[in-house]
């Protein structure tokens, strides 16, 4: 099946040649590596746009990128994994890379559920593939979407797809899409925010989870970043780097009513 852009003409731009024109401006000239893992925002472009850029200015790009967002709609299973089709957005089309995304099901089925419900109007993941076609839609892609998921659910999950990652011979990224904080102040944000972001470069999937409960911080894809940590461990990585936060203050000038990001690879 071919998944139509959700929203196209929303959170950017939807005509082909106004896209890439916004998506060159968040492009930085930066020297790219290889990257285990990623952690980008999924606001509109015009708030979290130049973060998102920022990370994937920095991305070496592999054969197949796993994305793994949070689910605002509410459709779908738990975790819902697209096992195939094609997503359309209006610089191009991607198509799902079938053979990992068989096999992480078959690694984890008694968790991830193949589904496309989740995904038919959700956003968190449409919103990173503008920044992929700036570059190549000769990448495949593997969705996920995250509603519900305990720790240890999280742990599986994340261990399912590095198990996958390792039985193939071509390079992966993983993406965990999420924005940080929700709708409290510019300062609170970042005090909060900065709790979440210390755990996540330590890789630490276990201090993040629980802190995001325990303090209450409304990190809406911390269940994406705790699987991706997880992955990401199983996969070899020794380190993080934090490189770009902001909130949406920058753009609005709201500083009472902000959305935190943040960008990080994972090596």
């Amino acid at each position: 099946m071919i998944r139509k852009p959700a929203v196209a003409g929303q959170f950017y731009p939807g005509v082909p040649e106004g896209l890439t024109e916004q998506v060159s401006q968040y492009i930085i000239d930066t020297p790219r590596e290889p990257v285990i893992g990623a952690v980008c925002p999924h606001a509109g472009l015009i708030y979290s746009g130049h973060v998102a850029g920022a990370v994937y200015s920095r991305i070496q790009l592999p054969d197949t990128f796993v994305f793994l967002g949070p689910n605002h709609t509410g459709l779908g299973e738990k975790v819902s994994l697209m096992p195939s089709g094609i997503w359309e957005i209006p610089t191009g089309n991607f198509s799902i890379d079938e053979l990992l995304a068989h096999h992480i099901y078959k690694n984890a089925p008694e968790v991830i559920s193949k589904d496309t419900r989740a995904h038919m109007f959700e956003h968190s993941i449409e919103v990173q593939l503008p920044f992929i076609a700036y570059f190549s839609t000769n990448v495949k892609i593997v969705p996920i979407i995250f509603m519900q998921s305990s720790l240890q659910e999280c742990e599986a999950t994340g261990k399912s797809i590095a198990k996958a990652i390792k039985g193939i011979d071509y390079p992966v990224t993983i993406v965990a899409s999420s924005d940080m904080s929700h709708y409290v102040s510019d300062s609170k944000a970042k005090s909060l925010d900065s709790l979440a972001i210390e755990h996540i470069l330590s890789l630490d999937p276990e201090g993040l989870y629980r802190t995001v409960l325990s303090r209450g911080i409304s990190m809406c894809g911390y269940l994406p970043v705790t699987a991706m940590l997880y992955a990401a461990i199983e996969l070899g990585a020794a380190t993080s780097e934090l490189v770009k936060y902001a909130t949406s203050a920058e753009v609005s000038g709201d500083y009472d009513y902000v959305v935190g990001y943040a960008g990080i690879i994972v090596k």
